[in-house]
């Protein structure tokens, strides 16, 4: 196989277009057989409601190459039992679990020259999406859906790759409310917090860290990303139903637990801050980002001295990439190999 002409090495996290992308549609009641075209484009009515209701959700996943030329994925189907928790809460029609791991086996494998090779520090990021695509006026679900994955090869979500970001704390703009859609992947939730995260770049920020919308003294998690923090042997991480449960976020508990580590998920305080010893973002695309510092208000909370990834944050990232990168045993039964 010829590989795509790419500088592999110094990809941005950015669409990059590849050879196909694979689309099912549900009408009458049952989901279509799925074709792969090349088309990138989408047409469907003006009055389709992920137009004007938000029927619209979206998952994340990678494919990566291993040492041994295969393709390797990484815990597919809680992408695809995600995908369906968001499609219920928005009354939506959910992907079947098979037809989900079959349209990704069959995306990924239809442009396998963009996977990026082993070692190169890249991947290849596939992005599920369903939406709502038939004509109403009235404020109704849809009775049609178009479920369709592309594919593009990315570098790392961060530019600074396993380098320490700095986050904000951020006090005005919440990112949802319980009993809310924070806790599903939709397009909204994401349209919303856009303005948080451009003003905190324009400060110097990597992103922002989100606080309850109900107090505003909880921790909620990051604008792309949960939020993690060490502290002597423990492993917190904040527990609310307003955030989105990330499938890092899941392993990387698991795999602290089996460290020996104390795993706390629960409501984590802006009181706590003080006292953390690391700290980082976990998320797909994020895979494990360590934090240099949040800032809140006029003070300034160092995790990650002079730059450096602090221990545990590092054996996490480690142990977290080997299996997903296929260096090490998967003891868990997470990872597939496309065929």
């Amino acid at each position: 196989m010829e590989r795509a002409n790419l500088d592999f090495a110094n990809l941005p996290f950015a669409f990059q277009d590849t050879d196909k992308n694979i689309r099912y549609y549900f009408k009458d009641k049952k989901w279509s057989e799925g074709e792969l075209t090349s088309d990138t484009t989408v047409t469907i009515s003006m009055a389709s409601t992920c137009l004007h209701y938000g029927q619209e959700i979206f998952e994340g996943l990678k494919a990566y190459e291993r040492a041994d030329g295969k393709i390797q994925l990484f815990r597919i189907e809680e992408n695809a039992k995600r995908l369906q928790r968001s499609a219920k809460k928005l009354l939506m029609e959910p992907v079947p679990i098979e037809l989900f791991r079959e349209a990704v086996h069959r995306v990924v494998k239809a442009n396998a020259r963009f996977v990026p090779p082993f070692g190169s520090g890249a991947s290849l990021y596939i992005r599920p999406l369903e939406i709502g695509i038939s004509a109403e006026v009235g404020v109704k679900p849809s009775n049609e859906y178009l479920f369709m994955i592309f594919v593009t090869p990315v570098g790392p979500y961060y530019k600074e790759g396993l380098t320490p970001v700095k986050l904000r704390v951020e006090e005005v703009i919440h990112r949802a409310a319980p009993g809310g859609v924070g806790d599903i992947k939709c397009g909204g939730n994401y349209a919303a917090g856009m303005r948080a995260t451009i003003g905190a770049k324009a400060e110097g920020f990597s992103e922002v860290l989100y606080l309850d919308s109900k107090e505003s003294n909880f921790i909620d998690e990051s604008g792309s990303s949960n939020f993690f923090a060490i502290k002597g042997n423990k492993f917190i991480t904040p527990e609310s139903e307003s955030i989105l449960p990330s499938i890092t976020r899941l392993s990387v508990v698991r795999i602290a637990e089996d460290m020996g580590m104390e795993v706390e998920q629960r409501p984590v305080s802006l009181n706590e801050l003080p006292d953390f010893d690391e700290a980082g973002c976990l998320g797909t695309a994020a895979v494990i980002t360590p934090v240099e510092s949040v800032t809140y208000r006029d003070e300034v909370f160092t995790y990650a001295k002079d730059g450096k990834v602090g221990p545990k944050v590092l054996d996490l990232y480690n142990r977290l990439t080997a299996i997903q990168l296929g260096e090490a045993e998967d003891p868990y039964g997470w990872t597939e190999v496309v065929e």
